[in-house]
């Protein structure tokens, strides 16, 4: 989510942020198509961010963020209340949490490591969903993530990505680690799998094929990995299978830094049951990002 507004605190490069979120989706696989399941969601985020040191090789710096999230689904186009694990009998959650983040950036001319910890606190305020029992408001998590990116040959590119989260108790779904989709595990249709605890990790390399000076142009194919492990609270089942990877090539097109179009391929090393009537259940992906300014 994108900061909407963004000012400086006047204070060693600090700066104090405002955003604000929505979005809706619905259910169109058959069977449960014909239940026109809808669900939507808002976010509302406060955060403060603070450098504690900086130099040409070297950032860490420290925040917390305040955030509060709203989301209902429903049944018939929105005429039947649907709930869900944890929501109340109109199909509602509230979710506020107190979150304290750190980010540690390392880089030179050939590589860069970046490095992210989170803890989040659930919290009985402005309306916060509170159950007798979890999954509700209330939780505990840690989320810790990191990247190495390194310079091989010139326009040849290894990256390495890692991504793992703990929590105390069982979450809402709302607070669950995601598998599947482009940006976490190819071959897999977006959050195929969500569950309390995970670990994702992700192998990639980025190789030169074609260069158009003309228009600063560049195609990349992207062979890549990518594995995750997934777990719940005691509680709770774990999902089957609980250990997904897969394997496949992505093609990258690249003008400046004002466009950027991305196709990938992936072939799952493990299987998950349900139709696959989709390009991204069946392992396509596409993306495209403009920067215009």
């Amino acid at each position: 989510m994108q900061p909407l507004l963004k000012i400086s605190n006047g204070f060693y490069n600090g700066t104090v942020s405002f955003s604000f979120g929505t979005s809706s989706s619905n259910v169109i696989e058959a069977p449960f198509d014909i239940l026109d399941i809808r669900s939507s969601s808002r976010n509302y985020e406060v955060s403060l961010r603070q450098p504690l040191f900086q130099s040409t090789s070297q950032d860490f710096a420290i925040g917390l963020t305040a955030s509060h999230r709203q989301s209902e689904a429903s049944l018939l186009g929105g005429e039947i209340p649907f709930p869900s694990l944890g929501s109340d009998d109109n199909g509602k959650t509230n979710l506020s949490a107190l979150r304290f983040f750190q980010e540690y950036v390392e880089r030179s001319s050939e590589e860069v490591f970046a490095a992210r910890s989170q803890f989040s606190l659930g919290i009985d305020a402005f309306g916060a969903t509170i159950n007798p029992s979890s999954p509700d408001g209330r939780f505990l998590t840690w989320r810790g993530q990191a990247q190495y990116v390194r310079l091989l040959a010139p326009e040849t590119l290894l990256l390495l990505r890692a991504d793992l989260q703990l929590a105390d108790r069982p979450l809402l779904s709302q607070e669950q680690i995601s598998f599947g989709g482009q940006d976490t595990l190819r071959g897999f249709r977006q959050d195929a799998v969500l569950t309390d605890n995970g670990l994702l990790f992700s192998a990639e390399v980025r190789i030169p094929v074609l260069r158009i000076p003309e228009i600063s142009g560049l195609l990349q194919i992207a062979p890549f990995f990518d594995f995750g492990k997934a777990w719940n609270h005691s509680i709770r089942p774990d999902p089957d299978p609980s250990t997904l990877a897969s394997f496949g090539m992505g093609l990258r097109f690249q003008i400046s830094d004002r466009l950027t179009a991305r196709l990938d391929l992936g072939i799952p090393l493990s299987r998950i049951s349900g139709v696959k009537n989709t390009w991204q259940e069946n392992g396509f992906y596409f993306s495209l990002v403009a920067n215009p300014f």
